[in-house]
């Protein structure tokens, strides 16, 4: 009888190759042409990204990943293999771990065929995003099915949805977070997630009217909002809150990253950098629990334009709190996650 032997494969969104505006807009024009990223009709997205967005935004993103780029490549590439190193490391060689992006280098294909070259039995897949949403998320999935048929490889694949309600992944956030905030005075701690527009909220509603619509929806976990990003979010500062005695009334929860206008989840993370100094909050926390790795939303988006916003409006100090990237106490948690986590077939 042959021994199994486990392929673990961490997806992470995704990076372009360089900080150069060509490398720039071949990674926009894959991300945004996702139909689970821009869902609306393709002539739509198309017209949408190829005419508009790709038009300019490619030359302003390039500028911005230019201020975070360091001598290895991408924070979020360089965060990524190293964990993918760590875990395989403490694994001694109990199971084969692979990275891929979603968007970008290593492909999901490149990362699925690196496990399968090594003899793997079964796929299990850990999408490295801890709270589950369409655009991300069930993206990644869609992705792992596609590249096992084009593969035409029968082999079991089973893949963790979500895992922000592991206590190993809120212990890690807190005990991470902790040795960053013994120093730190703040009036206000942010939880800022990344955004998404409320259709894909919606969307994930398993009543078709609860999510958005009834009052103070994402403050509970109920089974209608089971598979809810927003209140997924909500839990996820909560229980950090509580594991890094911050009370209900020092911190808040955002969100940020959206992109043009429809309407995206609120409240949004920018305006509470023009809103708290009004109310004599002057120095503030930001946590970003949705990135477990540092990356252009975090090192660029909160802790460089984030904190000009602040202190543009009255603000003394916004310090980000640094992501989980590779800490050992990550690593830990997620070969917790692997072994534990709930699976779905896929």
């Amino acid at each position: 009888m042959n021994k199994e032997k486990i392929g673990y494969l961490l997806i992470n969104l995704g990076t372009p190759d360089s900080p150069h505006s060509e490398d720039v807009r071949t990674y926009l024009d894959s991300f945004l042409m996702d139909p689970e990223v821009v869902d609306i009709a393709y002539p739509i997205r198309w017209l949408l990204v190829k005419l508009l967005i790709l038009k300019e935004r490619p030359y302003k993103t390039a500028a911005q990943y230019k201020t975070i780029w360091t001598e290895e490549g991408s924070p979020l590439y360089v965060f990524t293999k190293a964990l993918t190193h760590e875990v395989t490391q403490r694994l001694h060689g109990k199971a084969v771990v692979e990275m891929a992006m979603r968007y970008g280098n290593p492909s999901i294909e490149k990362g699925v065929e690196a496990l399968l070259r090594k003899q793997v039995t079964k796929i299990v897949v850990l999408p490295l995003y801890p709270q589950y949403s369409r655009a991300a998320t069930e993206s990644s999935i869609i992705a792992v099915r596609d590249v096992i048929k084009k593969l035409r490889k029968k082999i079991p694949v089973e893949i963790i949805k979500d895992f922000y309600s592991e206590d190993s992944y809120l212990e890690a956030v807190a005990k991470v977070s902790r040795k960053y905030l013994e120093n730190e005075k703040y009036d206000r701690a942010i939880f800022s997630f990344h955004g998404v527009p409320e259709r894909q909220v919606k969307k994930t509603d398993k009543t078709g009217n609860y999510c958005l619509k009834a009052k103070n929806c994402s403050l509970s976990m109920v089974e209608a909002n089971a598979d809810c990003y927003r209140a997924q979010c909500y839990y996820t500062a909560r229980k950090v809150a509580e594991k890094l005695n911050i009370n209900e009334n020092k911190y808040q929860v955002a969100f940020q990253s959206r992109l043009g206008r429809t309407p995206w989840i609120k409240p949004f993370s920018d305006d509470l950098y023009r809103e708290l100094p009004k109310q004599g909050v002057s120095k503030v926390v930001v946590f970003c629990p949705s990135f477990v790795a540092d990356c252009l939303e975090t090192l660029e988006e909160v802790s460089v334009r984030g904190e000009a916003e602040f202190k543009k409006h009255g603000g003394e100090k916004l310090t980000l709190i640094p992501s989980l990237n590779a800490e050992p106490e990550w690593v830990d948690a997620v070969i917790e996650i692997l072994r534990t986590a709930p699976r779905e077939n896929i």
